[in-house]
This record gives structure tokens, sequence and C-alpha cells, in this order.
């Protein structure tokens, strides 16, 4: 057994055990490969262990991977991401997580539209409010979504946060707590053309806790690949 496969069946089982303790069923959760940085040849390595969901922070990087993957997978993109580089991944990317401004939204309605795609999107939301970070604040989430949700070719599926780093878990458990409950708060509005049917948060170091708090995708990498000099 390869040191990926050990690793990757290791976060596996923690998944299964935090999805059990909260309740919830193993299908209720998606676990992203976040490959920023590593060659193709690492994602055809965990493709071949069954991975086909892969993350991406830039553009760059799934413009060079996108063909050179050995089996079709799906492509989060999961970084800010500048509007002038939108029209690269559209057609690329089964999911944006990062929609943060209108000025990206519009870019997006633009260019999904001239290729008659309808794009899949999650806001992101600055819980913490940390400055190093992008998203909005929880209080601008709302509105936001009711402007987005007249873009014919865009279709809001949930939220997405980072919560501060640290060695720590459990003290991640109130950001995404609260970003479990802004999304139950916007479901309960029925708006037409939005679901809140995704809640992306949780990393190498807290996805157990952001299952236990309602997470439908964890973004994992070092877990999985080990620790990158750039993160």
């Amino acid at each position: 057994m390869s040191s990926m496969e050990e690793a990757l069946n290791g976060v596996k089982g923690n998944i299964a055990w935090a999805v059990t303790s909260s309740g919830r069923r193993s299908q209720d959760v998606e676990l992203i490969a976040v490959t920023k940085t590593l060659p193709v040849e690492t994602i055809n390595e965990a493709v071949g262990l069954g991975m086909r969901h892969f993350g991406e922070n830039k553009v760059q990087e799934i413009r060079e991977k996108y063909e050179r993957v050995s089996t079709p997978v799906s492509w989060h993109m999961i970084g800010h991401l500048q509007s002038n580089k939108v029209k690269y991944i559209i057609d690329k990317v089964c999911l944006i997580h990062s929609l943060d401004r209108m000025s990206l939204a519009k870019e997006l309605e633009k260019r999904a539209a001239a290729q008659k795609l309808c794009i899949s999107v999650l806001i992101q939301v600055n819980v913490a409010q940390e400055e190093s970070k992008h998203g909005m604040a929880v209080e601008e989430v709302l509105p936001f979504i009711r402007r987005v949700q007249k873009f014919k070719q865009i279709h809001v599926r949930g939220l997405m946060t980072m919560a501060p780093h640290n060695d720590d878990a459990e003290a991640a458990r109130p950001i995404f707590r609260r970003l479990s409950e802004l999304k139950e708060e916007i479901s309960q509005l029925e708006l037409a053309g939005v679901d809140m049917d995704i809640l992306s948060m949780g990393m190498s170091n807290d996805y157990m806790v952001a299952i236990e708090e309602g997470a439908t995708m964890v973004r994992v990498g070092s877990a999985i690949f080990g620790s990158r000099t750039d993160t």
C-alpha cells in the first residue's frame, strides 16, 4: 500500500466516523482532494485510488492539468477567482466555490451565456472577518444572493468558508456552525433559482469538525498528499 493510499484511507475513515457521530450518511459528504502545486502524476495516482473530485486554487493550474489527467474528473475552483480569468475555466469546472463580489458574478454570467452554460457557484463567506481572506460578511450574503438570483446563467448552490488556521480544530466549530445556520436561514426563504444543498467547509486540520457541523464538501490536501512548502 502506497503512502497516499494509506493517507487517503485514513481520511475516509475519519470522514465516516464524523458522519456517523453526527447522525448523517456517508453519501452526504463529498471529499475534494486539493491538488494545488502537485504534478499531474500525483493526481493520476489519486485517480487510480478512486478520487474523482479535485480542487485547485489557481486558474493556471486547472488549465495546465485539465487535459493531462488520465480519467475524466470533476474540477472545483476553490481559490480567489479574478474576473479576467473566468473565460479560461468557465467550461472546465463543475463548481466555483468562491463567488464573493458582483463584478465576478457579472463576468460569470457573461461568459456562461456566451457558451450557453449554467455555472454552479457557492458564495464565499468570511465568517471570521479575517482581513487576510476573501469572502463577504455574513450580513451581506442574503442581499447579494437576491441580486444574483436574477442572473439566468448562474445557479447558487450554497455557501463556502475557511476558518482561521488553528492547531485546535475545535476553535473552528463556531465558524462552521454559523455558516450552517446561515445556510438554513436562506434555505427557509425558498428563493427561486437558489438551492442551499452544498456547504463547503473544512480542510485538513478541521474537516471532521466541519462535518459534525453540517459540511457537505470538505477540501483536503495535506492530509492526503503530505505537507507542501507553500501551505
